[in-house]
């Protein structure tokens, strides 16, 4: 059976006839490694701003994709890259003026140290020059990872996401450490625990003759269900691993660019300067451009005995697609906008929560929200059919979320960053909705 869904529900009978036969011929084409979103799959052929379009014409609010961060199809965004691809589009190997004003603006967002910029396509590229890099000044092998992370697809970033299931490799150089877990783990203890996790893990590694390299972690901890407070609980791990010889990489595709509001970037908010960031997805709001920026010491050897040359990362349709999102964060205070529509969003669901004993915990910072669902407050066990059900119940009625987490019962809430109050309202009207049709659907029988 030809699997159309990340639910693993079979209500293909429910589609078109012809989005029946789109299906067949995608799993021709693509292959079983392929997977579609919700029971119901979707058919989109249009996007602008926080909406898009199926093929009959229903329109959609999207509350989920981080890729077009400054809106679908962003004029400014378009008019940049097409602007740029009628002119040149090479690679960095000639002088461009745009690739080195890019690369110097972004970096100027950053702490000081952090001093170069590598540029790539994907976030799975970026983290894997990152991890070559780290692996190249160390000297040493060993990389931590929290259990459910997600870093990437190449062979050597798979190894350290284990959130890719099953038939992701991973041999003893990786090691797997909680995340934190703002339900079950007191706020205070949260670092504590995550500091004393990754000595534990450093420990284990050293016992098998391998020497501790990088600490890597997503700062919102995105796969691992989004935990991002309290602030500042990263900072005893960060300092253990580099006590211990190893650097400390952020990797911010998801919370970076202004996403969690309160800061540009997810380490910020930790009071944090990172060896290495890695970044991608909302770089150049759905067009391929990624990178990762470091401290100069740390490939000062590796750019003199290694080199390196990307044809696609960083060539200037690249660097324009960055810098118009850039202008674009800055000229419609898309930051502020986070921070306060985030608000908004928080309140509400907060709200939503006092009248829904299936919601264990509601948190995030910024355009960045999840909702816990349980079976009970008492427990606190994960409740993935609720997930499932809200989120299909959503899509059907015009709203897009997914879900994520150990259990996979942990709402990711993750719009544009050009949501606005009215928008944020009429998601929070169908989160409502929807939680009142699971607790009729799925009450138990009596």
């Amino acid at each position: 059976m030809t699997m159309i869904n990340a639910y693993d529900t079979a209500s293909a009978g429910a589609l078109d006839p012809d989005d029946k036969t789109l299906i067949d011929r995608r799993a021709r084409a693509l292959g079983p490694a392929y997977r579609l979103f919700y029971e119901k799959p979707l058919h989109i052929v249009r996007g602008e701003g926080v909406w898009l379009w199926d093929k009959s014409g229903k329109k959609y609010l999207d509350a989920y994709n981080n890729v077009a961060s400054v809106g679908h199809c962003h004029p400014r965004v378009v008019q940049a890259i097409s602007g740029q691809l009628g002119v040149l589009n090479t690679h960095t190997r000639y002088l461009h003026e745009d690739v080195v004003a890019y690369a110097e603006r972004l970096l100027a967002t950053m702490p000081d140290a952090l001093g170069h910029v590598m540029f790539t396509c994907t976030g799975s590229e970026a983290n894997d020059i990152a991890l070559r890099v780290a692996r190249s000044y160390t000297k040493r092998q060993g990389v931590i990872v929290t259990r459910l992370a997600y870093h990437g697809l190449t062979e050597a970033v798979a190894e350290m996401s284990p959130s890719l299931g099953a038939f992701a490799p991973r041999g003893a150089r990786i090691r797997l450490i909680d995340a934190p877990d703002t339900l079950r783990v007191p706020p205070q203890d949260q670092a504590a625990k995550l500091a004393a996790d990754l000595g534990k893990a450093i420990a284990e590694m050293r016992a098998d003759g391998i020497e501790p390299a990088a600490f890597i972690v997503d700062t919102i901890f995105s796969s691992d269900g989004l935990q991002p407070d309290p602030a500042g609980f990263l900072k005893p791990a960060v300092d253990l691993i580099r006590a211990e010889g190893g650097i400390f990489i952020a990797d911010e595709v998801q919370p970076g660019f202004a996403r969690t509001g309160d800061a540009f970037w997810g380490f910020q908010r930790h009071g944090l300067v990172p060896d290495m960031v890695t970044m991608g997805k909302p770089m150049g709001n759905g067009f391929p451009v990624s990178g990762v920026a470091m401290r100069p010491e740390l490939v000062k050897d590796f750019g003199e005995k290694a080199r390196y040359f990307n044809t696609f990362g960083g060539n200037p349709v690249a660097a324009a697609a960055g810098m118009a999102v850039l202008d674009v964060i800055e000229d419609e205070a898309l930051q502020a906008n986070a921070s306060r529509t985030g608000a908004f969003i928080k309140e509400g669901l907060h709200d939503i929560a006092t009248r829904r004993s299936a919601i264990g915990d509601v948190r995030g910072a910024g355009l960045f929200l999840a909702v816990e669902c349980v079976t009970d407050h008492e427990t606190n066990t994960p409740d993935a059919g609720r997930a499932g059900f809200i989120v299909n119940h959503l899509r059907e009625n015009g709203v897009l979320i997914s879900a994520t987490g150990p259990g996979a019962n942990i709402l990711k809430i993750r719009p544009p960053l050009v949501l606005q109050r009215p928008e944020a309202q009429l998601f929070l009207d169908a989160v409502e909705t929807a939680f009142a049709a699971a607790d009729l659907r799925l009450a138990p029988s009596r």
